[in-house]
């Protein structure tokens, strides 16, 4: 079971409180991680990564294990904490200006 935290306004958007829970198939990937919260939240989809190249958008983060993962490959296993369920994977909308 992987644990996903994601920001507020997907939260509402998908209609969900707290934290997500997914099964996901081995190995587990954020492409695998992101296949699985789409494919059971089809309103989230576009809004976390791209509808055609599936690229991540670009004010949306990566986390978990106190690690930026935003910026690793989609097919990269995520850290075994995640993969355990023991840390949760979160998504975060980035903030710009000043």
């Amino acid at each position: 079971m992987i644990r996903v935290v994601l920001p507020a306004h997907l939260r509402t958007l998908a209609r969900v409180t707290g934290e997500v829970v997914l099964d996901v198939v081995s190995p587990v990937t954020q492409r695998a991680v992101l296949d699985s919260l789409e494919a059971r939240y089809p309103m989230l989809r576009g809004t976390i990564r791209d509808h055609v190249t599936h690229k991540r958008r670009p004010f949306i983060r990566f986390f978990a294990c106190e690690q930026d993962l935003s910026h690793e490959s989609p097919d990269s296993p995520l850290p075994e904490l995640v993969v355990t369920g023991a840390e949760p994977l979160l998504v975060v909308g980035a903030m710009a200006g000043g």
